[in-house]
């Protein structure tokens, strides 16, 4: 009896990262986004190995391992199934850029007679959005790789045991049923890889769906348009097991948690363990630029322990929102809403998108002036308008002939993939990175810390954040939501079709690119640093205003420079005849 329980069945669950230009990992000593989909398979791995889906007899094992913050050694994983006798390696939550990556990861195990599967946004929204009609889902099956579409709740014990019997599916597709998720296994990710993160930040998420139809987001299509939601035990449940493992810092993944249902009393319990049990708690959150309508909403999150707020202002323009089907951004709100935040004392991140078809490089820099002037917004990040697998836009482009980059390694919001009407690529990249030196100028900056410290928000907290925007574009060249710190490269880990390169010329360049980008980043902050001190020791700081910071006031159409323009204008215009004829909706 004693030797059957020794039976194992080794589960590897992988979050893939992606190559960088230079064909190297992007990997950090301590990467700065937490990833939930490895949080949400760890749960249900842990849930039926708890249940022994497998057997009374069968132990199942589970190695989580997060490819930004840790080197993955294909050899040694295998190593570790084939010691167990069974197993499989899940690579998970991959998502379009980092599927070359997956697929790279995937063939030494199956050399080795390992088997594996692949799940994520790439699979589930291309199959959504074409049918499954993709190359690279087509190189991994012709790979003998397994392919999940869907959610995995209810679904993997299943998998599990087609894995031990060797019996996988080449496909399992649950893109028309998604689960509901309340009473699930809760996300959970163990402290010994959390601890990876920068500020031990781990995830999980309150709700799915979204009620929206912005064309460029996949969220839509591979998780729905209906709510589905955890309750507020499943969330305190979530919370108790982390605090216990002595993690405190979350990001709830909702794409948009302000429309979850249960937001009230999600909060509400959330403000119970911070108040009433004094348990140290803090969040970052994604909202839509219309949640401060929501009675109590920001006044609830920021008792609840939310210091980061991420907006997906996008642009500034109603013409390309209402392009790109984001008609629930209105820009007659975008100063309400970001001084509520600031206001609540919240810090504030917003995206903002470049290549929107009226785009041109004087346009961009010319509209990052006006929101510099005139919106209180404390971090800014830039994307390019790219179409992603799984949205309409990628859809649309496909089913015209469109030629898009075939390379998803690309596919990460940082390179342009697909032609623009009025730009050529050259000065499309020239247009993004005007963005980025436009906003993040030392005296915007200083506006910026000002502004802080006069609503008395948290300004050193910020300082860190606009240190590692700006370093991340200016020393790392990487974008800051793929930067971590300490950068790590390892010679033999380089996508297939660059060379590996000698000992002589690449510990060398690697180390002397250490220490250069050392100085950078601490020059940076040190001059970041001195103008906070400036401000901080100036008596009349809590005096400071500026237009961005003055209150609504009925008459910014006439003043503010970014409703003067014929799209805003008609924008207004329509807004004021619906408010005639709706004085309620107002």
């Amino acid at each position: 009896m004693v030797a059957s329980l020794q039976r194992r069945f080794c589960l590897i669950l992988i979050k893939p990262s992606h190559y960088d230009d230079d064909g190297y990992v992007i990997q950090w000593l301590r990467s700065t986004i937490p990833s939930n989909s490895l949080a949400a398979l760890y749960g249900l791995a842990r849930d039926c190995a708890e249940r022994r889906v497998l057997g009374a007899d069968l132990e199942i094992e589970i190695h989580p391992f997060d490819e930004t913050n840790t080197r993955i050694r294909p050899e040694r994983l295998a190593r570790m199934i084939e010691s167990a006798g069974a197993g499989m390696v899940m690579l998970v939550g991959v998502q379009s850029n980092q599927f070359p990556r997956a697929l790279d990861l995937a063939k030494p195990f199956l050399d080795r007679g390992i088997q594996v599967g692949i799940g994520g946004f790439h699979v589930s929204g291309t199959i959504a959005m074409l049918d499954g009609n993709d190359a690279d889902l087509h190189r991994a099956k012709a790979m003998g790789i397994t392919l999940f579409a869907g959610e995995a709740e209810g679904r993997l014990d299943g998998v599990l045991r087609d894995a031990f019997e060797r019996k996988l599916k080449p496909l399992y597709n649950y893109m028309a049923d998604l689960p509901g998720i309340e009473s699930e296994p809760i996300p959970l990710i163990p402290a010994v890889r959390a601890v990876r993160t920068a500020g031990a930040m781990t995830s999980f998420d309150a709700g799915r769906g979204c009620p929206f139809q912005c064309s460029f987001c996949t969220i839509i299509n591979v998780q729905g348009r209906k709510s589905r939601r955890r309750s507020p035990d499943d969330i305190e449940r979530i919370i108790r097991e982390n605090v216990a493992q002595g993690l405190h810092s979350f990001f709830i993944t909702d794409d948009n948690f302000a429309r979850n249902q249960d937001w009230e009393r999600i909060l509400d319990r959330l403000i119970h363990l911070r108040l009433r049990e004094k348990i140290n708690l803090s969040f970052l959150i994604q909202v839509d630029t219309l949640c401060h309508k929501i009675p109590n909403f920001v006044k609830k999150c920021r008792a609840a322990g939310v210091r980061r707020v991420f907006i997906g202002l996008e642009n500034i323009n109603p013409d390309s929102l209402a392009g790109a089907k984001k008609r629930q951004n209105k820009i007659t709100e975008y100063r309400k809403m970001l001084l509520a935040w600031k206001d609540a004392g919240v810090l504030t991140y917003a995206g903002y998108i470049t290549g929107f078809p009226n785009d041109t490089v004087e346009s961009i820099r010319h509209d990052i002036e006006i929101i510099k002037r005139e919106l209180p917004v404390d971090i800014l990040e830039f994307f390019y308008l790219t179409p992603l697998p799984g949205s309409a836009d990628h859809q649309e482009l496909v089913r015209k002939g469109v030629p898009v980059d075939a390379d998803m390694n690309k596919y990460d919001l940082n390179h342009v993939c697909a032609p623009h009407a009025k730009m050529s690529r050259e000065e499309w990249e020239r247009a993004y990175h005007t963005a980025w030196e436009t906003y993040y100028t030392m005296d915007h900056v200083e506006t910026i810390l000002r502004r802080l410290v006069a609503k008395q928000g948290r300004t050193a907290n910020a300082l860190m954040f606009i240190a590692w925007f700006m370093g991340s574009l200016n020393i790392e060249k990487i974008h800051p939501l793929e930067t971590g710190a300490v950068r790590l490269k390892f010679r033999r880990d380089r996508r297939p079709t660059f060379a590996i390169e000698p000992i002589w010329t690449f510990y060398p360049r690697y180390f002397l690119e250490m220490f250069a980008k050392g100085v950078k980043w601490g020059s940076l902050y040190f001059k970041l640093r001195r103008i906070y001190v400036r401000i901080k020791r100036d008596p009349k700081k809590l005096e400071y205003t500026d237009l961005a910071l003055t209150a609504v006031a009925d008459d910014d159409v006439e003043k503010l420079e970014m409703f003067h323009n014929p799209a805003a204008e008609a924008f207004v215009a329509r807004e004021q005849r619906r408010q005639v004829r709706s004085p309620a909706a107002a």
